[in-house]
C-alpha cells in the first residue's frame, strides 16, 4: 500500500494537547478521506510540516493540508516544501504555494480578467498610509488584511476617523462590502480543476468574518452557471492545474461577483458540503500517482 500524508501543523493534527478552536476541520477531513485514499490503496498518515524528523522520502506523496500556521514563519514553510518536493510528489507543488502565498497573486488575476474588489497595497502600513486608503478608494469603511495571512488573522475592519492599530507587516486595504453580511462569501471547490461543490459561509450577527472560528457558518449552494464560469475562468489563468482549488466570491452592490481570494495551499475544503470529496480527492490523487510511474 502506498503513503500519502496528509500535511498539518502542530495546532491541527489529531492529539495535539494545543489544539486550535478550529481543529475540528481537520478531523472532518481526515474522516472524508482515509477510508477513500484506503480504497485507492493509499494508506494517509498526517505529519506536521516542521516535523523535524520526517523523512520525506519515504512516503509517495504528500498533499498539503491544515498547515494553519505557515504565514507566521512563511519562508520557512516555503522551503520546507521544496525540500518536500526534491524528495518525493507535492500538491499543490512548491512553486504554486510560493505564488499563492502573498495575495499580490491577485493582480495577475485580475490582467488575466478576474474582477477584484479595488485594492490598496500598502507596503508600509503607517497610520498616513492607512488613513489614505480611504480617500483613495472612496469609502468610509475598510478592511485591512495581511498580505501573507489566512483565517482572518491580523486582519482589521476600520472606519473613517477611527484610530487605527499597530500594523508591523505588508497590508490590503479594500472597501467593506455589505453583501458578505447580507448573502455571504461563496466557495467554490475544485479538484483537479473540476467542480466538486459550492456553499456560502456566513458570519453571526454583528460580524463580518465567516471562518468557524468566529462563529461563522456554512450551507450547500447550487452555483448558477454564471457564478460557475466566472470561477472557471479564474483557474483557467493558471500556469498548472491544481490538485485542489478554492475560488472564494463575494458579490458586489450591482451583482456582480469579485474574486476574494483562490486558495491553493492549506484551504479546508468542506467535505460536510461537498460529501463526494473524498472520493474525488483520493481518485485525484491516484490518477497523478498512476500518470507518474
Amino acid at each position: 500500500m502506498k503513503k500519502a500524508v496528509y500535511l498539518c501543523c502542530q495546532s491541527t493534527i489529531s492529539g495535539s494537547p494545543n489544539r486550535r478552536s478550529d481543529a475540528f476541520e481537520h478531523d472532518l477531513t481526515m474522516a472524508a478521506f482515509r477510508p477513500e485514499f484506503e480504497r485507492c490503496g493509499m494508506q494517509l498518515i498526517e505529519v506536521c510540516w516542521d516535523s523535524q524528523d520526517a523523512d520525506w522520502g519515504a512516503f509517495d506523496v504528500v498533499v498539503i493540508g491544515t498547515a494553519w500556521d505557515y504565514w507566521d514563519r512563511n519562508e520557512q514553510f516555503l522551503q520546507t516544501l521544496e525540500t518536500i518536493e526534491s524528495k518525493t510528489r507535492l500538491y499543490n507543488s512548491a512553486s504554486m504555494a510560493r505564488w499563492n502565498s502573498n495575495k499580490k497573486y491577485l493582480k495577475e488575476l485580475e490582467a488575466c480578467g478576474a474582477k477584484l474588489i479595488p485594492t490598496r497595497w500598502i507596503e508600509t502600513p503607517t497610520a498616513e498610509n492607512v488613513e489614505s486608503a480611504f480617500e483613495e478608494l472612496k469609502c468610509d469603511d475598510l478592511v485591512v488584511k495581511l498580505q501573507v495571512g489566512a483565517g482572518a488573522d491580523g486582519q482589521h475592519r476600520l472606519k473613517r476617523g477611527e484610530s487605527i492599530p499597530k500594523l508591523d507587516r505588508p497590508m490590503m486595504a479594500q472597501p467593506f462590502l455589505p453583501s458578505i453580511q447580507s448573502e455571504g462569501e461563496m466557495s467554490l471547490v475544485y479538484i483537479d480543476a473540476q467542480f466538486s461543490h459550492a456553499l456560502i459561509k456566513r458570519p453571526v450577527d454583528g460580524d463580518y468574518r465567516i471562518q468557524s472560528s468566529y462563529g461563522g457558518t456554512e450551507e450547500a449552494i447550487r452555483p448558477s452557471a454564471e457564478d460557475l464560469l466566472m470561477a472557471d475562468k479564474v483557474l483557467r489563468a493558471l500556469d498548472e492545474i491544481p490538485l485542489y482549488a478554492r475560488v472564494d466570491m463575494l458579490r458586489g452592490e450591482s451583482g456582480e461577483l469579485y474574486l476574494m481570494e483562490l486558495e491553493l495551499i492549506e484551504p479546508y475544503l468542506y467535505p460536510v458540503q461537498g460529501s463526494d470529496l473524498g472520493r474525488r480527492m483520493a481518485e485525484a490523487v491516484k490518477l497523478r500517482l498512476d500518470m507518474q510511474q
